[in-house]
């Protein structure tokens, strides 16, 4: 049984696969009926619950409140802002009939009396209808800023998908707020980027490089789009969490003006920024192994398991009695415990199990080990293990905790510099483009000379990084001025 378990493919035969593996294998998620979209399992679930309430904190702690939107967006409201409606309308599932009756075979049909006047959008992302309704808020200087986030599930129809990465449905928060000036504006998208790769560098353990966006890349509506972005162990990057200053775009295509301090009308300024459930492909993708999963202990469902080893029932509940007062001294200390002593699967089974599901800290203990006033513990990060006292074993897990999640950290960071390098022409770029990885190069800045790279070598800019070297130089395609080196990588 053990065995079956930890059947994944190598990373090393077939990435994509070992991927599907494991998503499916870790009871993570799965398809659905539907077609393009997955159900998220208990499991999978509670990562994503424990992503869901650090970033709500996060967000509450800069000023945000939640609200909520509707799910359907009038189809006219899409029209309203050109480069908005350009940009998803490939993607969009509509609604054209709001009723069903009963076929003459027993089954049911769409009724044909039942057309909607105006076909209603099913949510790509929410900046029409929420700008809709802004307008009915706004009206003076004093009621800016507004600072609203939702969390909610959008529908962007995908041809082509992946579990967590890439879905007709996916869950996801979107922040949207107002502001009376530009400068606030472009301040709150770069306050939220920045909280975005606080949150993946602290506690998804993820390394990202934060920058700029080109126009190619941009968000559509928006003047600025600021992005996180992550190396996996393929070499391809994945754009992790996106900030966009929509300068008065939306305030324009919807009218929301607003009386400033000294009596005049002006037009709105806005945000908007969100991460989604392809955060769960980031943290799979950045740090698990041919074992499983790799889980860093600030977001694991459970940080520490706890399996007894006995050899009748009344052993095990002398461990379970034995074993109470750590239970209680971890649970105070915040740690997230498991003591399994289901009697239906051997222990062999269970240290399995946990290893693939990437339960960062294994304790176990038999009947010698409470006669030796010992304990085993295994760390999932280095596959190593330890017999050690039980006395003060509490302070130990504690303190392990902490190392493995600044392990998994360093070994993802070690990655991506190993796999980040810097080059002045062309051909050399096509070639090791080819290797994978991060690659700093100069770029002239024009769209045509993007898309001429990305034709011929499947390479997007990922970003024009906010910090690192600024040396101007020349264009690696058409030997034009460059300002400072830009991000590419192939990408998800």
């Amino acid at each position: 049984m053990a065995k079956e378990l930890k059947e994944l493919t190598p990373r090393s035969v077939d990435y994509s696969q070992w991927y599907q593996d494991l998503v499916i294998k870790a009871d993570l998620a799965e398809s659905s009926a539907v077609r393009g979209c997955m159900v998220i399992k208990p499991y999978g679930y509670a990562i994503w619950e424990k992503m869901q309430r650090q970033l709500d904190d996060m967000f509450k702690e800069t000023g945000h409140s939640n609200a909520y939107f509707p799910l359907f967006i009038p189809k006219s409201f899409l029209s309203r802002e050109a480069d908005h409606v350009e940009g998803f309308a490939k993607e969009c599932a509509v609604v054209t009939h709001y009723r069903l009756k009963t076929s003459p075979d027993g089954g049911v049909v769409v009724d044909p009396e039942a057309r909607l006047e105006e076909e209603l959008i099913v949510r790509p992302t929410s900046e029409t209808i929420i700008w809709n309704t802004y307008k009915g808020w706004i009206q003076s200087w004093r009621d800016l800023p507004i600072l609203c986030n939702q969390w909610a599930n959008v529908v962007r129809w995908e041809m082509r998908t992946r579990l967590f990465l890439r879905t007709a449905e996916f869950l996801w928060q979107e922040g949207h707020t107002a502001h009376a000036t530009q400068a606030e504006a472009e301040e709150e998208a770069m306050r939220m980027v920045n909280v975005y790769a606080d949150f993946a560098r602290n506690y998804m353990a993820v390394p990202v490089h934060v920058g700029v966006k080109s126009a190619n890349e941009r968000f559509a509506g928006a003047v600025e789009t600021y992005t996180i972005e992550a190396l996996m162990q393929d070499g391809k990057a994945l754009q992790s969490g996106t900030s966009h200053f929509l300068g008065q775009n939306f305030a324009k295509a919807f009218d929301v003006t607003f009386t400033n301090k000294e009596g005049q009308q002006e037009l709105v300024w806005a945000t908007s920024w969100g991460v989604s459930t392809r955060l769960m492909g980031a943290l799979i993708m950045s740090h698990s192994d041919d074992n499983g999963l790799v889980l860093p202990p600030k977001l694991a469902p459970y940080q520490v398991v706890i399996i007894p080893i006995y050899k009748s029932l009344e052993q095990r509940d002398e461990i379970t009695r034995y074993i109470q007062p750590l239970l209680s001294d971890l649970k105070s200390r915040g740690i997230s415990v498991r003591y399994d002593d289901a009697d239906n699967k051997k222990p062999g089974w269970k240290f399995s199990e946990y290893e693939l599901k990437g339960v960062p800290v294994r304790l176990a203990l038999g009947g010698r080990d409470m006669e030796q006033g010992t304990i085993e513990v295994a760390r999932r990060d280095t596959l190593t293990k330890e017999t050690l006292p039980y006395e003060g074993i509490a302070n130990h897990v504690a303190q392990l905790l902490e190392d493995i999640q600044a392990n998994i950290y360093q070994k993802a960071l070690d990655y991506r510099e190993q796999h980040t390098i810097t080059v002045d022409s062309y051909e050399e770029f096509k070639e090791k483009i080819e290797e994978g990885g991060f690659i700093l190069a100069h770029w002239d800045g024009t769209p045509e000379t993007e898309e001429k790279i990305k034709a011929e070598t499947k390479a997007t800019i990922r970003c024009i990084p906010l910090l690192g070297d600024k040396t101007p130089g020349k264009c690696m395609v058409t030997g034009r001025p460059s300002a400072q080196r830009v991000l590419f990588a192939r990408a998800y």
